[in-house]
Parts: structure tokens; C-alpha cells; sequence
């Protein structure tokens, strides 16, 4: 994955961007694509991205906006144990939902009327592999099968910036309860939707990279407490350029670890391939826990900008907390 050197002052000019032509062109292979991007110091989650998003919402884009975020889903119970450990306030969707990285649909962070595309109506969610007991859900299932509930978490991108959330959904561990992994099942797989008539990035030759997106965690890991399935955030159904209708939440993890969309849920034996790190395995780690004294091979990680919920997009300067402020509930998982 290519990201902009964090500088001082969080601004990049334009002029230091990779051009589309170079960045996408198909002829090159995906290692000379990343050689490319990495020289001009900026690449997807560059320049073009952050500061193509910063100004406020167009009163003429307001109502098209509105009409992406999802249905009100009421009597939905806040956990209050999470909500604490988020220690900021939460930031407000008008930001939240128009800052999202959604490769599949473009390469900025501008991407909610792009993501209006994926046909997340007639969903189909499969979960099988090493289990005694192998499921489909469809997206009324998702919001009624398991009870929900709402957790507010910190989100941290591993491009250094960082959000506040309430997501609406379930713990991971509910779904490990009902498919029964097999004893030799280990790690678990997801897969995103992909369909390159749908999801094609900012360009077609996009589909050289290595679709679909998938990731992974080690089974221990999900059946930890915090990890949760988002089916909805701020009290709605999951907005599309969110992930909809359903996405991992790994709040002590970079954000990259968190698929969108998914399809597939498979148990299995050994530790699967995952998008980023197929990439980029220098760079972008299976485990990829927050942790302020590893730095990414291009910057530092000790510091984070926290989006908050001034006028035309205020950010805090603030010191990145190791497993991103959770220690109490996963270091235990990495002793």
C-alpha cells in the first residue's frame, strides 16, 4: 500500500502527487506500480485524497449525501464499557462518512457517491470452511439473527490519521458460536465484494492488484470482546461507503485490517493471504496491531491527527496509544 510522508503541517502539494497515467497504467507490474508511487512520496492515500475532502459539504450535494446513510435503527443499546475507553468525542458523520478509504470504488478518500454502486440489496453472506455447522445470511439477517448493540471506537488508518465512531453490531464471537469452528481450525479468512464491471477503482487496470480484498485474523483474535461485525454506525443502517451491510471492526488494529463488504467467512488451517500484505509484506504486516514505536517503513507512527468536529474539518495533534488505546483487553493475546 503507498501512503504520503506525514509531514509537519499535514499538506502536500498537488505537484507531488503520482500522476493516474503512471500510477495505473497495466503494462506495469504491481511491484514497479508501488517503486513508482513510493518515489514521489504519495500514492493512494496521498495528497489528492486528503485534501480533495477537506472542504465542508456543498449545500447542493447535502440532500444526495443524507439520502446514503442508511435506515434509523432504534432501541439499539450503547455498551457502555466501550464507550469509555474511546475518551474522545465522537466524530460527526458529516466527516466520518465522507472520509473513507473504498479502493474498489477510487483511490481518494471521496468515494461516497462512487460506493452508491455496490448492489448491497440482495446480499449473500457465506460462512463455512472448518465448521461443524456452515450459514448464509442474507441483509435482513445481519440486522436481526444476532442482538445488536452499539460500541463507540477509536479508529486508527495507518496512515496516521484517526476518527471516533459508534458502530451498531455484534460481536464476532456470536458468529463463532453459531458455525462451531472444527479444533483445526486456526485463522479465519473474509473476502470483500468484487465484481470488475462494479468495483473498478479510479481505473480498469485497477483489477492488476490482487482482487478480491481479502484479510485475516487468528481465530483467538476474533473471539476476542472487541472484535465486532459493523452492520450499522450512528444509529443507521451501515452506509455503503462505509462497507455495507456488513465490515470487521478491530479497533486495537489499522484500519486496513477491517474488510468491507464482506461475502465470505471461511475457518481456516493456516494463516491466509491478505490484501495489503501481499502487496507490500514489508510495510503492511498480517498482525498490523497500533503501535506507536513501530514505525511504517516511510514515517512514524507515534502521532496520529484525530479528525474532530470543528468547521471545515479541524484536526488534533495526539500521541498514538499502543493498541490504540486497548491494551487491557488483547496484549494478552500477543505476550
Amino acid at each position: 500500500m503507498v501512503f504520503p510522508r506525514i509531514r509537519p503541517d499535514w499538506q502536500l502539494s498537488e505537484n507531488q502527487a503520482t500522476s493516474e497515467n503512471i500510477f495505473f497504467n497495466r503494462k506495469k507490474s504491481r511491484r514497479r506500480f508501488l517503486k513508482s508511487a513510493m518515489s514521489a512520496g504519495v500514492g493512494l492515500g496521498g495528497a489528492i485524497a486528503l485534501n480533495g475532502c477537506r472542504p465542508s459539504l456543498k449545500e447542493s450535494d447535502r440532500a444526495e449525501f443524507e439520502a446514503t446513510l442508511g435506515q434509523k435503527l432504534p432501541g439499539i443499546n450503547t455498551n457502555p464499557a466501550f464507550k469509555s475507553v474511546a475518551n474522545s468525542s465522537i466524530t460527526e458523520q458529516q466527516y466520518a462518512s465522507r472520509f473513507n478509504n473504498f479502493y474498489e470504488f477510487g483511490g481518494t478518500k471521496n468515494i461516497w457517491r462512487q460506493a452508491q454502486d455496490l448492489p448491497a440489496e440482495d446480499w449473500k453472506l457465506t460462512v463455512g470452511g472448518l465448521v461443524n455447522q456452515p450459514k448464509t445470511y442474507d441483509a435482513d439477517d445481519l440486522l436481526n439473527v444476532f442482538p445488536l448493540e452499539e460500541r463507540v471506537y477509536r479508529f486508527r488508518c495507518v496512515e496516521a490519521w484517526a476518527m471516533v465512531v459508534p458502530w451498531l453490531g455484534f460481536p464476532m464471537s456470536k458468529l463463532i458460536e453459531a458455525v462451531d469452528p472444527k479444533p483445526e481450525a486456526k485463522f479465519v479468512r473474509f473476502e470483500s465484494y468484487f465484481d470488475p464491471a462494479v468495483t473498478t477503482g479510479p481505473n480498469v487496470s485497477f483489477s492488476s492488484l490482487p482482487w478480491p480484498y481479502r484479510e485475516g485474523l487468528r481465530i483467538e483474535e476474533m473471539a476476542n470482546e472487541l472484535a465486532f461485525f459493523a452492520v450499522g454506525v450512528y444509529g443507521r443502517s451501515l452506509p455503503k461507503q462505509h462497507g455495507a451491510p456488513i465490515r470487521m471492526v478491530t479497533p486495537w488494529k489499522y484500519g486496513f485490517k477491517g474488510a468491507k463488504s464482506i461475502v465470505k467467512i471461511e475457518f481456516v488451517a493456516e494463516q491466509p493471504a491478505t490484501y495489503w500484505n501481499i502487496i507490500s509484506p514489508n510495510e503492511y504486516g498480517f498482525e498490523a496491531n497500533v503501535n506507536p514505536q513501530v514505525p511504517h517503513p516511510r514515517w512514524s507512527q507515534a502521532q496520529e491527527r484525530l479528525m474532530g468536529a470543528g468547521n471545515d474539518w479541524d484536526w488534533k495533534k495526539q500521541p498514538t496509544l499502543l493498541y490504540n488505546g486497548y491494551g487491557e483487553y488483547v496484549a494478552n493475546l500477543y505476550s
